[in-house]
């Protein structure tokens, strides 16, 4: 099963070890995530270090670790899907998850 991964699980796996964790590191899912993830956890990553309480170089590893099992997709792959998402869905944020999903054919987000 192909799942789109927002970026809102993956910083709930970075904060805390917890189900969502778990989920990601579960071999039964295929899980993908816009290029734009990127962009949002790198915006973020101050902010994230002092919830984790983790040094940058802890911070980097298991983020290393969470992104082995999620594919990112180049926004090459989903720019086409832009425009309709854009009329599906208010949050811009939430919009590369949505064309990316629809660029693949993901069973979900």
């Amino acid at each position: 099963m192909r799942i789109i991964v927002d970026t809102n699980r993956i910083i709930a796996a970075l904060v805390q070890e917890s189900t969502t964790r778990e989920i990601l590191f579960d071999e039964h899912f295929e899980f993908t995530t816009p290029d734009y993830t990127i962009t949002e956890i790198k915006e973020h990553k101050e902010e994230l270090k002092k919830k984790t309480k983790l040094t940058d170089e802890e911070f980097e590893i298991l983020l290393a670790l969470i992104f082995e099992r999620i594919e990112i997709i180049p926004k090459s792959q989903y720019e086409d899907f832009l425009d309709e998402s854009k009329s599906l869905i208010s949050d811009p944020d939430d919009m590369p998850h949505l064309a990316a999903c629809l660029a693949i054919r993901a069973e979900g987000i």
